[in-house]
């Protein structure tokens, strides 16, 4: 016989097998003898009273065996099959090429990146040096942004496919299988290059192709049909399916389809910047306590307020992390936030943006959005003064419009300028922000400090422009055998959905090839 059940766990009583069959059996009145086993379904922290608790959704085995076992895909060779083009070896490109494999189609991978082990010498050069590689950077090469961005896999995408499948895909490419029951599970990004050449080696293995320094420089289309892309403006590569799963910064991605009369549109996005506290002070105020017990993981927060018309809230909530130069062009500023695996770095930050709609940019281009972003970021860069240094302010006097005397120690290696940050974001954006932010401190204790540093600018949370794509085939409405893919085609927002995506797309190249 087998009970779902939910029990509670103090912290310091987590990691203790006897006490958690104690509590089953006590919960379901029955001898602990009977319990033959048992499986965490679901694991998550209750901060709300001040007593921290965690709360445990478990399975339990009475008088009979647990023979349940993680999902190892057995992917057969398709060396000889039909190909599928995928544009784009991030998390949506990866399983899209695994998801082909299972269906009997051969993937041909192209990424415009090196490989994570290559990619690694180009992000130190960007750290260290303030230099950045067009092709190879925190958002092109293999596993794309998510690779050198946390690994956060919690999602809202449940209705869009099957979550616990790209879980258990992350397992069998050596993923641990806490991911299978964290509420918020997170890989780690010191860990996640692993894992990421181990998807390859599956793709390459059963006959698939994985192509790096390989730029789409052209899309081949006849009559409205695909019928393959050109790379590096000298070779081409021939199929009746493309996957474009580029990422949301692929800005000459759309400049190529908008030139070829391929209908693209602006879509809204939000910009912000990247506020660092100390962990510390995230750790008191969501745990309600002087020090984080060890037993404990960094705290996170999730805000979100209404100003006006317009939302503000926090994005890729990193505890315990690093804020990262993610600039994709020379002469622009942009970052992002990434969490090793243990998250035990001093630091916790956010993006925090605000929403921009299409109306506050005016005209009726396509890449109006983009063009935006992109001035943004270059004003940035200029304000910083060169070699990605990041132009920042300390919290209270951002909202308070003075500048900062000196700024606080923080984890963005190129460097902090101190200047006042609204000269860098449109008034829209600063107004809202100097408006939410006191109010977040209401929210949350502690928030609202001058031990917190605002960074800029935090400007890719989704694409600018949406590739359009008909809801039941997946496929372009121009152009047949194109498929429009996850983030950077507007449609997905980090590692799970756009892995979701990837396979959707997969499911449905299969349909109609």
């Amino acid at each position: 016989m087998q009970k779902d059940i939910e029990i509670t766990m103090a912290p310091e009583e987590i990691e203790s097998v006897s006490i958690l069959k104690e509590k089953l059996s006590s919960a379901l009145k029955i001898d602990e003898i009977l319990i033959r086993d048992y499986k965490i379904l679901k694991r998550s922290i209750d901060a709300r009273s001040r007593k921290v608790i965690y709360r445990l959704q478990v399975k339990v085995f009475i008088d009979e065996s647990n023979l349940a076992e993680i999902v190892n895909v057995n992917y057969q060779d398709v060396s000889n099959a039909k190909p599928v083009i995928i544009v784009g070896a991030g998390p949506a490109g990866l399983f899209a090429a695994l998801r082909c494999i299972e269906t009997g189609l051969k993937p041909v991978v192209v990424e415009r990146g090196k490989d994570v082990k290559q990619r690694r010498r180009d992000l130190a050069a960007i750290n260290k040096l303030g230099v950045v590689n067009t092709e190879s950077n925190y958002c092109y090469g293999e596993g794309g942004a998510g690779t050198y961005s946390d690994g956060k896999l919690y999602t809202r995408s449940n209705k869009r496919g099957d979550i616990n499948k790209v879980l258990q895909a992350f397992v069998q490419h050596g993923a641990s299988e806490d991911i299978l029951v964290d509420a918020r599970p997170h890989i780690g990004t010191n860990k996640l290059p692993q894992i990421i050449t181990s998807i390859r080696e599956t793709i390459l293995n059963a006959g698939g192709e994985v192509h790096f320094d390989q730029k789409v420089t052209d899309i081949l289309i006849d009559f409205g049909k695909v019928k393959g892309v050109e790379v590096n403006n000298e070779h081409k590569l021939f199929a009746d399916a493309v996957i474009l799963a580029t990422g949301h910064s692929a800005r000459d991605i759309y400049e190529l389809l908008h030139h070829k009369g391929i209908l693209v549109e602006a879509k809204p996005f939000a910009l912000g910047v990247r506020i660092e506290h100390p962990q510390a002070i995230i750790d008191a105020a969501q745990y309600h306590c002087d020090t984080r017990s060890e037993f404990l993981p960094p705290a996170y927060y999730s805000l979100v307020e209404q100003v006006g018309n317009r939302g503000v809230f926090s994005f890729c909530m990193c505890p315990g992390g690093i804020i990262a130069p993610c600039a994709t062009y020379e002469n622009e500023i942009v970052v992002n936030g990434w969490s090793p695996s243990k998250r035990n770095n001093p630091f916790a930050n956010s993006g925090t943006v605000v929403q921009v709609n299409l109306e506050d940019v005016k005209g009726d281009d396509p890449l109006r959005m983009m063009h935006f972003q992109a001035q943004i970021e270059q004003g940035a860069f200029r304000l910083g003064g060169g070699n990605l240094v990041a132009p920042a302010q300390r919290m209270i006097d951002f909202v308070e419009g003075r500048l900062s005397i000196d700024l606080p120690k923080n984890s963005y290696l190129p460097g902090t300028k101190s200047i006042m940050l609204k000269d860098t974001l449109p008034d829209f954006v600063a107004s809202s922000l100097k408006n939410a932010l006191p109010v977040f401190g209401k929210k949350m204790r502690g928030y609202y400090t001058n031990e917190a540093i605002l960074v800029g600018v935090e400007s890719r949370t989704s694409s600018p422009v949406r590739v359009p794509r008909d809801r039941e085939t997946f496929q372009h409405p121009q152009v047949k055998g194109l498929f429009p893919c996850a983030e950077g085609a507007g449609y997905a927002g980090g590692i799970v959905s756009a892995a979701i995506d990837g396979i959707n797309c997969a499911n449905a190249v299969l349909k109609a090839i």
